[in-house]
């Protein structure tokens, strides 16, 4: 299933502000880290309905990505 664009934006910024809260990183560092990552390819194609999960479950998700990335 596809979200809507617009509500995709919206969710996108959401994950990205908790994000960058919780790796203590710059918004536009965050922003970076997002778009380059597994959880927003998943989130952009619409894989599980990933979208539908909370934001601060999905930041959490991202972070662990980041985590393990470093």
């Amino acid at each position: 299933m596809n979200a809507n664009p617009i509500l995709l934006q919206k969710k996108y910024s959401r994950i990205v502000a908790r994000f960058a809260e919780k790796a203590n990183i710059s918004l536009n560092d965050a922003l970076y880290v997002f778009y380059h990552s597994t959880l927003y390819v998943l989130i952009s194609e619409g894989v599980s309905d990933m979208h539908c999960m909370s934001d601060e479950y999905l930041a959490d998700d991202l972070y662990m990505e980041y985590e393990a990335g470093k």
